[in-house]
Parts: C-alpha cells; sequence; structure tokens
C-alpha cells in the first residue's frame, strides 16, 4: 500500500498537519515517535496558546491534539522512529528501526529539536517543576522569583533579558569569563540592573523541595573545583537546540547546526517532502508557530499531490 502522505514527528506540527490532511481525505499515517506529543509532553503547564483562558498541561494539550486528528481518520504508529527515507525514486520508501519499509506519495517531517542540557541526572525529572529550556514558554510562571540561567550565547542573554520581565533576579551562570553572545546582546544584558552574574561556574547539581520545586543548584568552580550552594527558585538552560535530523540523508539542505532550508512555504530540497515546525525553526519555537506551520505543510501537500495526480 502507498500512503498519500506520511507525517514524521508530532507535537503541534505534526498533529495539525494530520487533522488539516485527514479532513481531506488523504488518510494520513503518522509516525509519533518515541515521545508521542513531543516536547510539549514535558511542560507542566501552557498559558500561551490562544484558546485557553485557564492554561492547559502540555500532555493535555497534545492528546486533544492527537484525538482531533484520529477523529478524522489518521493513522497513528507509536513508539517507532524512521531511520531513513529512501528519495531516489517514487513512491518514496521510509524504513523504521525495526526494518520495516512504508511507501508515500508525499512526507512532512515534524521531527522537532531537542533542547541541549547539562548532562545532570535531575534535569529532566525536573522539567517543567523549575527547569525549563524555553524562558518564553514558561518565564511568566516565575513572576518575582530568582532564577538562574546557564549559558554563553546570544540565546542566553535574550532570554536573561526577556526574564526579566518577571522575575526578581536573574543570575547568568557560565564556566568562563568569554561570551559567544554578540557584543551589542552582551552589553545589553550586563546593564540590566536584574541580570548578575557568577562566572568561572558550572551547576553540578540541582535541589528540590518534597513536590519537586525546585530550591537551588549546586556550583563547582571551574578554575578551583570549589564548591556552593546558590538559592534560587528556577532553572533555565539556554545553551542551544538540536534539530531532529540525524536521520536524513544529503540530498536534504540543512544549516550548520542541522535545521531544514525551506525553498519557499515549507518545501524542502527535495521535491515531495515538506517540513513543519522546530525542525526548521531555530528562531521562534513556539507551539502556535510549529502548528501553523504544519497547518501550511498540509496544504501544500495538498497542492502537490493535486498536480501530479496522486490524491
Amino acid at each position: 500500500m502507498v500512503h498519500n502522505v506520511v507525517i514524521i514527528g508530532s507535537g503541534p506540527a505534526g498533529y495539525t498537519a494530520a487533522i488539516y490532511n485527514s479532513r481531506a481525505g488523504l488518510e494520513p499515517l503518522m509516525f509519533e515517535g518515541m515521545q508521542p506529543g513531543g516536547q510539549l509532553t514535558t511542560t507542566n503547564d501552557v498559558e500561551n496558546y490562544p484558546g485557553f483562558p485557564d492554561g492547559i498541561t502540555g500532555p493535555d494539550m497534545m492528546a486533544a491534539f492527537r484525538a482531533q486528528a484520529e477523529k478524522f481518520g489518521t493513522e497513528f504508529v507509536e513508539f517507532k522512529d524512521i531511520k531513513a527515507i529512501d528519495t531516489s525514486s517514487r513512491p518514496f520508501v521510509l524504513e523504521d528501526f525495526m526494518g520495516g519499509k512504508t511507501e508515500a506519495h508525499s512526507v512532512i517531517i515534524a521531527t522537532g529539536a531537542r533542547a541541549k542540557l547539562l548532562g545532570l541526572d535531575k534535569e529532566k525529572e525536573l522539567m517543567g517543576f523549575g527547569v525549563s529550556a524555553c524562558a518564553t514558554c514558561d518565564g511568566a510562571f516565575f513572576k518575582d522569583k530568582e532564577v538562574v540561567i546557564v549559558g554563553a550565547g546570544d540565546t542566553a542573554m535574550e532570554e536573561a533579558l526577556f526574564l526579566t520581565r518577571f522575575c526578581s533576579k536573574v543570575t547568568v551562570i557560565h564556566r568562563r569569563d568569554v561570551f559567544r553572545a554578540s557584543k551589542v546582546m552582551l552589553e545589553r544584558a550586563r546593564a540590566h540592573p536584574k541580570i548578575e552574574w557568577m562566572l568561572w561556574e558550572k551547576v553540578v547539581d540541582i535541589y528540590h523541595d518534597e513536590n519537586k520545586k525546585v530550591t537551588g543548584v549546586q556550583l563547582e568552580n571551574t578554575q578551583d573545583g570549589s564548591v556552593q550552594d546558590f538559592t534560587c527558585e528556577g532553572m533555565f538552560v539556554a545553551i542551544g537546540h538540536q534539530p531532529n535530523t540525524e536521520f536524513l540523508g544529503e540530498e536534504f539542505d540543512r544549516d550548520e547546526v542541522g535545521y531544514l532550508k525551506l525553498k519557499g512555504g515549507t518545501r524542502t530540497s527535495v521535491e515531495g517532502v515538506f517540513a513543519a515546525g522546530d525542525v526548521h525553526d531555530p528562531l521562534y519555537r513556539q507551539a502556535i508557530t510549529a502548528a501553523g506551520m504544519g497547518c501550511a505543510a498540509a496544504l501544500e501537500t495538498q497542492h502537490y499531490l493535486d498536480e501530479k495526480g496522486l490524491a
């Protein structure tokens, strides 16, 4: 059986693409991956997505997205990742890690990007309970609180400045005294009265209370190895993201980090393959923008299939 469209990855982009394509009668097949719902399933509260004035948890939102896609006829493959896409002939052949092969006339890549973390044991456990990798997503939950942010690039400086809108104090932690951030961004952060600096330090542990709320971090000096405790109510990690594009071949144009380059709209460098969400977006990385691009990818997929007489 050759599927009209296969969607690789879930999350807001993938599920929205599935909703639009299933309502168009294309009966899409979705490989949800090993984390159905994507990064949003690790978010405790979502308050910035339109339509939820009282907020909603990330898992509940993704469950609703999935149910809507299923209602209109999307077929799901759970807990299975795609290993490679053979684009040398048509239809495309997608191979999963179990050796299974799936044929498709078109493909939407919505595999997202994963936040780079410090590698601490408690990071994932406390994600959404005071640990975050997205200030724009979670900053409003830290009103009048003191937080730390780990990072040295433009993203870290931008997020530190954003957090000053809510937090009483933001402390930047960096293992050196040299920053990757641009001069203008660094100067802007240094000039802000709410931002303080802990240089030549790295976070080696995270403290929390019985409710898993962050209460502080343990710092190790990178010059002399001394250790100290630092009180805070939240930790933001801003050391970059890695798009999940390692499974794609060289025919897919990507930037130096690995984000897919698009040729207008949602078209990748391979005709018939489209992309949506964080897999190509290093700038916004929001549920609402990912969902919008999922819609666009679905519509462009429909146009492609119509033009080729495949649907």
